[in-house]
């Protein structure tokens, strides 16, 4: 992570540092490359991200000299906003187009006075979860920092927040988009980094949140570089089940995974930070009472709050949406176990910006995407047994 990784723009002929998803301490190491005083490094991460400025020419308390020497070897580039869909419930997603040509997702969610993005790390998903969209789709590359960072940018200068008194509606900010955070650890670290950065984005240690299936190994990794927020894509209260619906439980099964969790949270400054637990709900796969039981004991040692997530149905799933009862009834079983436990309330479903909801275009190098869409145009719906 002390490498200085540098994103050019060689594939369009330009061969220019793309400076947007560089973190300060890299940033520190490029100007000291160029001779330049480390100060320098505040300065422009100041002109990016707080004020929203691509040209090198607005940075005005830059020399003029250096300001050249920035134009010819580097660059402030975002991906490009294909489209933006907005939700009666004010929902906003943006269809962002990376190099390469494939199509991610970012969402906002307003809340009153918070609003929270979600954020991609990859383009489609290496992983395969069974009731999530993303992952049906395939998967293409890491999106780079540039482009993780770049979601925050486009959507901070969307709603004017990134000019001189403009409104602060980025309050809060979860990897929880397309793709497994996890999977492009180092991207990832550096973009986070730089939401929480008070020479950039400013965002809380405790409104960054990372959302991870279960790469362990990284997890393990994952206090040496950050104090985020963890949240954990669980989904299922045994081994046996959580294979079929999240797979790679079969490589990091739950217990390791919460081990894993529970050592991240420990080494965290914050004694009082705790885990979120999230669950999709299922009808008639993960939503039965003794599932319920079986969690609250799962979770008895381990430091949680736990998201109930209605599932939300998309194209090439036979999944079925929880009842309202059901849900109910889950969340009351867990609530009288002692947990603090909240109900996801959908939003943006109409734009198809809902959680597991998001797909993109993704130029998919796996073909898993193809054998997907082969499978259900022949097959009868299934439901997974219960464990």
């Amino acid at each position: 992570m002390t490498e200085v990784a540098l994103e050019s723009n060689t594939a369009a002929g330009q061969g220019k540092v793309n400076l947007l998803g560089l973190p300060e301490s890299k940033l520190i190491a490029f100007f000291e490359t160029m001779g330049e005083k480390r100060f320098r490094a505040a300065q422009v991460l100041k002109w990016i991200h707080q004020l929203g400025v691509d040209n090198f020419d607005e940075m005005t308390n830059i020399s003029k000299a250096l300001r050249e020497k920035l134009k010819a070897n580097c660059e402030i580039r975002a991906p490009e906003v294909l489209r933006q869909l907005d939700s009666a419930d004010g929902t906003r997603k943006f269809l962002i187009r990376v190099t390469g040509g494939s199509v991610v997702e970012t969402v906002f969610i307003p809340d009153g006075e918070r609003g929270t993005l979600c954020v991609s790390s990859q383009v489609g998903c290496s992983l395969d979860c069974s009731f999530c969209a993303t992952g049906k789709q395939g998967f293409n590359r890491d999106l780079t920092a540039a482009e993780i960072i770049g979601q925050v940018w486009i959507a901070a200068q969307s709603f004017g927040q990134l000019r001189p008194n403009g409104p602060r509606k980025v309050t809060n900010v979860v990897m929880m988009g397309m793709g497994e955070p996890l999977m492009n650890f180092d991207n990832v670290v550096d973009a986070m980094n730089l939401m929480m950065h008070d020479n950039a984005y400013g965002i809380s240690k405790r409104r960054v949140t990372l959302s991870t299936s279960g790469v362990v190994p990284q997890l393990d990794r994952l206090s040496q570089y950050t104090d985020a927020c963890l949240a954990i894509s669980l989904h299922a209260p045994n081994d046996e089940l959580r294979n079929e619906l999240v797979p790679i439980n079969k490589k990091y099964p739950i217990a390791m995974l919460l081990a894993s969790a529970k050592r991240y949270i420990e080494s965290l400054p914050d004694t009082h930070r705790k885990i979120t637990i999230e669950y999709t709900l299922i009808d008639q796969v993960n939503d039965r009472p003794e599932h319920a039981h079986q969690l609250a004991e799962l979770l008895r040692d381990v430091p949680v709050k736990i998201n109930l997530i209605p599932f939300n149905p998309f194209n090439l799933s036979n999944y079925k949406r929880v009842s309202n009862n059901a849900m109910r009834r889950f969340q009351d079983i867990l609530m009288t176990e002692g947990y603090i436990t909240t109900v996801r309330t959908t939003r943006g479903d109409d734009i198809d910006a809902a959680c597991g909801q998001l797909a993109g275009e993704v130029n998919d190098i796996t073909r898993r995407s193809e054998r997907y869409r082969a499978q259900f145009s022949r097959a009868e719906p299934v439901t997974i047994v219960n464990q």
